[in-house]
């Protein structure tokens, strides 16, 4: 049995650049729809993007309005919100050797036991 994993609650800005790209090709029709709700240790309700790694489970925080926002204003996403299509081959290729990318990308799905 695989031992807990560590959960982080970041903001997308604060993420280091590879990661969010990562998150960019696991979420490559943009973010707001895939948020979750949960509630902090003071009680108040959050909304998060989640993204696990090998290593780390993340919560990426951040508003429905944020998530529009991100995507709207980033380079990498088209007019409609989606990745453009050779962003996305190149963050493919780029990340090609992070294995848990298959599970964000529809492969392997046999593998999944959740």
């Amino acid at each position: 049995m695989q031992a807990s994993k560590p959960r982080v609650i970041k903001d997308f800005d604060k993420l280091d650049e590879h990661l969010q790209e990562q998150i960019k090709l696991a979420y490559p029709y943009g973010f707001h729809d895939s948020l979750i709700h949960f509630y902090n240790k003071e009680g108040n309700r959050v909304s998060a993007l989640p993204f696990e790694t090998d290593e780390k489970y993340y919560m990426v925080r951040m508003t429905v309005a944020e998530a529009k926002a991100i995507v709207e204003d980033d380079d990498d996403f088209d007019d409609d919100g989606n990745l453009k299509d050779d962003i996305r081959d190149d963050y493919e290729n780029k990340h090609a050797d992070v294995g848990y990318m298959s599970d964000y990308l529809g492969e392997d799905e046999e593998d999944d036991e959740d």
